[in-house]
């Protein structure tokens, strides 16, 4: 069987310790490689149409920009794209338990948010938004944990979010599931219709675990 590569571009959302948000969130957009440089097309084309310059952006989500963002949500789930998040809640963050500081904690997250359906046939490339804080030497560490067990990650490295469509669909996606849970006014209206409209195709809840293949929501229960 041939082999396929696929190339995921991880996001993360309230991940700070000290925030005052109740959940954290680390997510990804993962698409096949061959297909990346079309799906990027796409969503220039998108842009063009709706004449957004900006860059993708949760926070930059407004009634001007509405329509735009709604066929962006809507292109998402008409393709092959998939989605995956792990959601923590925060207040059962135990670090002292287990002998370990928060960066640690946050590192062994993305060890769960990508060992996920792996397949040992297929290859991967992880793309983490450079903001995050994993260090150049923590991701080559995670390249090497999860090789010891599948061996099929060819590349782990950070890039900036304006380097890749991928990677702001990812942190769009991230913002409006992390606003969901997080921000209980929800004062802004087209934030809370671009929340219904995730909600019109996924047919779910966006505040338990979901066992989708292409929007897959795991809330980790902590030990």
């Amino acid at each position: 069987m041939t082999s396929k590569t696929f190339n995921i571009y991880c996001d993360e959302s309230c991940h700070l310790e000290n925030d005052h948000k109740d959940f954290m969130l680390l997510g990804y957009v993962s698409s096949a490689y061959n297909q990346v440089k079309r799906h990027t097309e796409r969503i220039n084309d998108l842009k063009k149409k709706h004449n957004f310059y900006g860059e993708i952006k949760w926070s930059n989500v407004s009634t001007s920009q509405f329509q735009f963002y709604k066929e962006l949500v809507d292109y998402f789930f008409d393709t092959d794209l998939r989605f995956r998040t792990v959601v923590v809640s925060k207040k059962k963050i135990n670090n002292g338990a287990f002998n370990q500081d928060y960066d640690t904690f946050y590192y062994k997250m993305y060890y769960y948010l990508l060992n996920h359906n792996i397949k040992s046939n297929f290859t991967y490339n992880v793309y983490i938004d450079i903001k995050d804080s994993l260090s150049a030497y923590k991701v080559e560490k995670l390249k090497g944990i999860l090789n010891t067990k599948y061996g099929v990650f060819r590349n782990i490295q950070n890039i900036r979010s304006h380097e890749s469509a991928m990677l702001q669909l990812a942190d769009f996606l991230m913002g409006a599931l992390s606003y969901n849970l997080n921000d209980a006014n929800k004062k802004v209206i087209a934030k809370r219709q671009i929340i219904d409209r995730i909600k019109h195709h996924t047919t779910q809840n966006l505040d338990a675990t979901s066992y989708s293949n292409s929007f897959n929501m795991f809330f980790i229960e902590l030990k």
